[in-house]
């Protein structure tokens, strides 16, 4: 029996945290050994923010190189880089073809840019549906793994695909729905106090799985408390429970247990808690920290991965644009 096709895009920004490996990542070092997995690392998604040519080449290597370390095998899923599959863009153009304007428009992502970004409201903004949709019927995708806010897009997906299917007669491209393999995704929250963890908030909100041991002491022994419970077994403020909630990631379960008991005693040293939590983060990450080093000195390995994964994403990628051109009677004399 073939297995159900799989697409996720994975953002080329760099440095993977705590909250990415706890979320989508190990969702998909589940989904590779069950699923047909393409993961590709979406560099042309980037360009809307006009990246430094270096910073955008050496972000995806980091990014390459953190999810080879987390656990993507290459030899069971197919880890690449958008652009080294140009037909992506290519079934991109073909799908702007019967994408309007209005659609387009009323998409809530593109009305929050041009809130967010005045300056900056350029076509890749506009079109930024289309694109993600290319990206996933590009494999003609049944599964995406993605969360709310991406699910206004995945529609838009199933209706560009819908709509071809139905101007050029033809079955090319399955509906793809959302997909989160049945579990729930944790949250993790950042250490500012609110919120969850993410590079955007600022680098002292996020652990990093590249994170030195130091780096992550002071970001830790900097994390928001209060001034500590005013009587026992009291509800924790929301600062509190983050802290807790990180350390339920990762420490023990006596190490919990015995910080929980502490503070509902009013007996709880906030140092002393900080200073567990940031000895058990440093131990949680410390095999990915020693794979992401060794990884990245190995720059053939990582081009042959690369090549690799280009190589696969291509066989998949071209048949479906070889079908959609005959469709649409694009044809080479």
């Amino acid at each position: 029996m073939q297995k159900e096709i799989v697409v996720s895009g994975i953002r080329s920004t760099g440095n993977l945290h705590l909250g990415n490996y706890f979320g989508a990542i190990r969702n998909f070092i589940k989904m590779q050994h069950e699923y047909k997995c393409f993961f590709f690392i979406a560099d042309y998604h980037s360009l809307t923010t006009h990246p430094v040519p270096a910073d955008l080449h050496n972000n995806v290597k980091q990014v390459l190189v953190e999810y080879l370390a987390c656990g993507l095998d290459p030899e069971i899923s197919t880890l690449y880089v958008q652009s080294d599959l140009p037909e992506t863009a290519e079934l991109y153009l073909l799908l702007n073809m019967n994408a309007y304007v209005g659609e387009l428009e009323r998409c809530t992502s593109f009305k929050d840019k041009i809130r967010q970004q005045p300056d900056n409201i350029n076509a890749g903004l506009l079109t930024y549906p289309t694109l993600m949709a290319a990206d996933i019927l590009i494999h003609r995708a049944l599964k995406v793994p993605v969360g709310k806010d991406q699910e206004q897009h995945l529609e838009m997906a199933r209706q560009f695909g819908n709509r071809f299917n139905r101007l050029y007669q033809i079955e090319l491209f399955p509906e793809p729905y959302a997909f989160n393999y049945g579990t729930n995704l944790v949250k993790i929250p950042g250490l500012d106090g609110s919120g969850k963890m993410g590079k955007s908030e600022g680098e002292g909100n996020a652990i990093f799985l590249a994170d030195s041991p130091e780096a992550i002491r002071k970001k830790v022994m900097r994390a928001v408390t209060d001034s500590g419970p005013t009587q026992e077994n009291q509800t924790k403020p929301e600062v509190i429970e983050n802290i807790f909630t990180l350390m339920k990631a990762v420490s023990t379960d006596e190490t919990v247990r015995y910080f929980d008991e502490q503070y509902n005693g009013m007996k709880i040293r906030y140092g002393d808690l900080k200073k567990q939590l940031a000895e058990d983060m440093i131990l949680f990450t410390a095999p990915f920290r020693e794979k992401i080093l060794e990884l990245s000195k190995d720059e053939l390995f990582i081009q042959k991965i690369a090549r690799q994964g280009a190589e696969k994403a291509r066989e998949s990628g071209a048949a479906t644009v070889r079908e959609a051109r005959k469709a649409i009677g694009i044809r080479s004399f």
